[in-house]
């Protein structure tokens, strides 16, 4: 009943009225379709301009201080790189000022340095002329020992001849270093059996002879004292001798 009920009101003449529309093709359609999402966008795009607007956000005022920020950055960048390349320029400067004054230093101690030498130059050659002592008086000038290297020591002396050098002095120089190693006392003898043989401190001179050389020690042992003795040749006794102490 309830079926039958429902066909006769689709299909009866007291059924909706018929209505009959225009067919429309989709090509037709598009063009519509497309004006109304670009008309969508421009609406959007104004409410969105509106809204920055009216928070205080202008596109135009902004692109303005982006471009015045940019300048601003470049010319910041160009301040750094001119003011990277002065302090380039002062630290070299510096550089090339101390280096000056170092070598200045340098110069100043070598001056100090030769003067001294000079001085006792001079002294030597006063001593050498002097002629107020016998003849055959020998003197030992300028005996120095200085530590080299970890276990090297340099020596230098000169011996003099004083009074009228009628003749020439023959002998040997022999040192003598006293030295602490391993808490216990030694003296070495210098020159080495070697040396000796080799005649490296003979001596053969009239006026003055003067004498450098080096010599090693053990590792650990420390030098406290170094005597140099002169021997005529001929005698066992020493003519002349001379100490220098180190510690």
């Amino acid at each position: 009943m309830r079926l039958r009920r429902v066909l006769k009101r689709r299909f009866s003449i007291a059924a909706a009225p018929l209505a009959v529309r225009r067919h429309v093709a989709w090509y037709w359609r598009l063009p519509a379709l497309a004006l109304l999402l670009a008309g969508g966008a421009i609406v959007s795009w104004y409410c969105y301009d509106a809204g920055m607007r009216f928070a205080g956000f202008e596109r135009g005022s902004t692109i303005e201080e982006l471009q015045r920020l940019r300048e601003k950055g470049a010319a910041l960048e160009h301040e750094i790189v001119g003011l990277r390349s002065k302090g380039t320029q002062n630290v070299r400067a510096m550089q090339i000022e101390q280096a000056t004054q170092n070598d200045l230093a340098k110069t100043v101690k070598t001056l100090q340095d030769e003067n001294a030498k000079l001085k006792e130059d001079l002294a030597f050659f006063r001593q050498l002329m002097s002629s107020d002592k016998d003849a055959g008086d020998l003197s030992i000038y300028r005996f120095k020992v200085e530590r080299g290297g970890a276990e090297e020591y340099r020596y230098k002396l000169l011996i003099l001849q004083g009074g009228q050098r009628e003749r020439e002095f023959q002998g040997r120089v022999q040192l003598l270093v006293n030295l602490a190693q391993n808490g216990k006392k030694q003296v070495m003898v210098l020159p080495s059996q070697r040396d000796a043989e080799s005649g490296a401190f003979n001596v053969n001179f009239k006026f003055y002879r003067r004498l450098e050389g080096a010599f090693q020690v053990e590792p650990g042992s420390l030098v406290r004292n170094v005597q140099v003795q002169v021997f005529e040749n001929g005698s066992t006794q020493p003519k002349l001798t001379q100490s220098v102490n180190l510690s």
